[in-house]
């Protein structure tokens, strides 16, 4: 099994589930800009839609869309509880984060990364507007669910926790500001002091900045 990522994108969120599960796969850098990564690579072969993040599995199809990859990493290792058991309504709930977090954030915060420094095109101020516009009630959701648990889903990390770590990345970089909301800038704060989550970030921020000074 081996990843084909770019640093932070929402790659991120699956390495970090991959660090969380104790799995020890390779990762192979995409340059997002030729879809070609450090190994020759070229993404399109791999995955038609020549996006990150890309599992390649040892026996089976590759696994694209980061919903599908997370749950699939959750489960190779069930004793970590990155996943509830499949048939469970825990699982269900489980599926809810993750197509809430895709649906009405990834798509919203997305809109705010056109606009963040150092990357505003001529007429981005309109999206920022709206997803400004938009976001309060996500996070109002997000606060909400936190204010009972340390985590999207009760007591223990998720993958869907990995996924919405990265998108508050995201949010931060296009400073969005969240203090609104403790409840958030906390469950932040917990989620970057540990062990898997803040190695991941320390790689993807050292290679980010190579990259931005290439």
């Amino acid at each position: 099994m081996k990843l084909y990522a770019s640093p932070f994108t929402c790659a991120f969120a699956v390495r970090v589930a991959l660090a969380e599960a104790g799995l020890d796969t390779p990762t192979h850098w995409v340059d997002l800009a030729t879809k070609r990564a450090e190994d020759g690579t070229d993404l399109a072969r791999l995955n038609p839609k020549a996006q990150v993040p890309t599992l390649v599995l040892d026996d089976r199809p590759v696994l694209t869309e980061v919903g599908a990859v997370l749950q699939y990493v959750g489960d190779q290792v069930p004793g970590r509880q990155l996943v509830p058991p499949s048939g469970s309504f825990e699982r269900y709930r489980l599926q809810e984060w993750l197509s809430f977090i895709a649906g009405e954030l990834h798509k919203t915060i997305g809109l705010l990364l056109i606009s963040a420094p150092g990357f505003e095109p001529e007429g981005a101020g309109m999206p920022r507007r709206f997803a400004l516009h938009l976001l309060p009630a996500r996070f109002d959701h997000i606060a909400r669910a936190l204010s009972s648990g340390s985590f999207l889903m009760g007591a223990y990390f998720t993958v869907a926790d990995a996924y919405l770590f990265n998108m508050l990345l995201w949010a931060r970089y296009a400073e969005f500001d969240w203090s609104p909301w403790p409840e958030v800038g906390a469950y932040f704060d917990r989620l970057i002091a540990r062990p898997a989550v803040a190695a991941v970030f320390a790689e993807d921020q050292e290679l980010f900045r190579a990259a931005r000074r290439r």
